[in-house]
């Protein structure tokens, strides 16, 4: 008989692979963030989690996984099912302030440890460039950008784009947790999704933990409802989130017609970014690409 697994991007099995198994967190973090061979995670400690401030809009699709290195290195993992641009804000707002609240009054600046955001989305939010990944940091950019400025790092990974024939241009860990992400609980075909669990797991132990921890069997009555609770939560924030922009684009299509063609197009573009659209998106749904 076929396994059936849970879904590893919904809040309920998210935090209990990620926020429990300090192993499993340790190989996702080093097959997803850039560092380098001699500074790859060996050991970690989870810190607490600190008062964010709150989406109205994203009430119930954030995940918050934070922890600490043996250098000291700060991590925050966060997994979104919806994007606007206010995510955006909140990542970065959330690793500033892990970066500017290390040290006690009077303390030395050299003992700051660099923060890295992590951010897996179950959304698309760049619409110019096919590539999935994403990685910000601080740059020179008058002509040399290979001078950067430690401290802070921002990873996204829009899941959507990552597809098959993306899977060869990344290191064997990072294309298995990245299937494991999109592909646990996506498939309707129990057999194959078994087999293709199989396979993943012989990329690393710890990838082989985290399907035994996504089993279904696994939970309880109880968790397995606050699961579904979470879908439809998730289902009734991206009804409300597709309901604001068409709300967004219809008045400012409207107050743009008296404006002219290009004026009411570039008003129609401000009001929806302003709206919390992302401007790719809103030049996408304006017909302006």
């Amino acid at each position: 008989m076929a396994v059936k697994y849970l879904d590893p991007r919904n809040d309920v099995v998210f935090k209990r692979i990620f926020g429990q198994h300090k192993n499993i967190l340790r190989s996702f973090l080093n097959a997803m963030l850039p560092l380098a061979d001699d500074g790859q995670i060996d050991s970690l400690e989870y810190l607490t989690p600190e008062q964010t401030p709150e989406i109205p809009a994203l009430k119930s699709t954030i995940v918050d996984v934070r922890c600490t290195d043996q250098q000291g290195r700060q991590f925050i993992v966060e997994m979104q099912m919806n994007w606007t641009n206010m995510f955006l804000q909140r990542v970065l707002f959330n690793a500033s302030k892990a970066y500017v609240t290390q040290l006690e009054r009077g303390q030395d600046y050299k003992l700051l440890k660099p923060v890295f955001g992590l951010a897996m989305l179950d959304a698309e939010f760049d619409n110019e460039t096919p590539e999935f990944y994403h990685d910000y940091q601080m740059v020179c950019t008058s002509g040399q950008p290979e001078k950067v400025i430690e401290g802070l790092r921002l990873i996204f990974i829009e899941l959507p784009k990552f597809k098959a024939q993306q899977r060869a241009v990344y290191k064997p860990l990072r294309q298995a947790w990245l299937r494991f992400m999109k592909e646990v609980g996506e498939s309707k075909d129990e057999v194959a999704q078994e087999n293709a669990m199989r396979e993943l797991g012989r990329e690393a132990p710890e990838i082989q933990q985290a399907m035994e921890l996504a089993r279904e069997s696994a939970y309880s009555k109880e968790q397995l409802e606050a699961y579904d609770r979470y879908w439809d939560a998730v289902s009734t924030e991206r009804t409300l989130i597709t309901g604001k922009v068409q709300e967004a684009r219809t008045a400012a299509l409207a107050e743009g017609k008296a404006e002219g063609l290009v004026e009411g197009l570039e008003l129609a573009l401000k009001k929806m970014t302003g709206a919390g659209i992302s401007e790719a998106e809103a030049k996408k749904i304006l017909g302006m690409e």
